[in-house]
């Protein structure tokens, strides 16, 4: 498998001498927040979090996305936390895009390095440290689990990208390929966390208008994007937030491959009553 890069922000401010616009777009069907508005002085704390700020991403918008939250989280040396989710209803999923991340889940110890991944279940005891000598970086997805009478909550797991053969889709000749962290046939689960990966010239050949919402941030690569009813530029450190049936499709120019850390919410009924849904209280 080829080796992989991913791309990290790293904060700081423009020159003064800067073009003060962008390509930053908010819509009531999409969001694109450029790699550029990453900046010191939009990162957030959270308390119980030493040596530690984050990008928030999106995060649940009554109206808009309303299932899930993304941070990129960036970790000093000597940095993290024992106390890091304060959620016992939330579950989540890791994505190391820089450095190394110490992550001990339920007493055991694991090390995840650049495309590392972590499961994390909902009510589960588990801690994060920085014991290197630079930052780490990683994605951090968490979404209110929306747990269902006879079936079983998932169980953690941690794996890495490079050891995850990408599935081709059907009737692409390799274009268009997925890195499935979790089985989709899995009820256990009600959100996918996945990679995708287009070649140079691949697409997705059709708007693609769909119940699930999305968070794509591209890792590697550049593509432009249709959504809605517009054609925007990505490229690397890019994100993409997607409401339900926000049209989209895509075409990878190249010269490299396009890829980005896809998020979508998945096997489980349409909440009628989104609210009491979402806080587990309806079976």
């Amino acid at each position: 498998m080829p080796q992989r890069s991913y791309y990290a922000p790293k904060g700081g401010l423009p020159p003064q001498t800067q073009l003060l616009s962008d390509r930053a777009v908010f819509t009531e069907a999409y969001a694109i927040i450029p790699k550029g508005v990453l900046r010191d002085i939009v990162a957030s704390y959270l308390p119980f979090w030493e040596k530690t700020r984050l990008w928030v991403l999106s995060r649940p918008m009554t109206g808009f996305s309303e299932t899930f939250s993304q941070y990129i989280m960036e970790i000093a040396p000597g940095g993290g936390s024992e106390r890091p989710e304060l959620d016992p209803g939330a579950e989540g999923v890791l994505f190391v895009v820089e450095g190394e991340l110490t992550l001990t889940i339920a007493g055991e110890t694991h090390r995840l390095m650049p495309g590392g991944y972590a499961f994390i279940p909902p009510a589960s005891d588990w801690q994060v440290r920085n014991d290197a000598s630079s930052e780490v970086r990683f994605h951090w997805i968490r979404k209110a689990y929306e747990a269902v009478e006879g079936i079983d909550p998932p169980t953690a797991f941690v794996t890495n990208e490079q050891d995850i053969e990408p599935t081709p889709m059907p009737d692409t000749d390799g274009n268009w390929a997925t890195t499935r962290f979790v089985d989709p046939s899995d009820m256990r689960h009600d959100m996918h966390v996945n990679i995708v990966t287009f070649q140079p010239g691949g697409v997705i050949p059709f708007d693609e208008t769909h119940v699930m919402e999305h968070g794509l941030y591209v890792l590697e690569g550049k593509a432009v994007y249709h959504l809605n009813q517009d054609w925007v530029e990505v490229e690397a450190g890019d994100y993409m937030w997607l409401r339900a049936f926000c049209p989209q499709a895509c075409y990878a120019g190249g010269p490299g491959p396009f890829r980005y850390l896809l998020y979508k919410d998945v096997n489980r009924h349409m909440a009628l009553n989104a609210s009491a849904a979402y806080r587990g209280l309806t079976r």
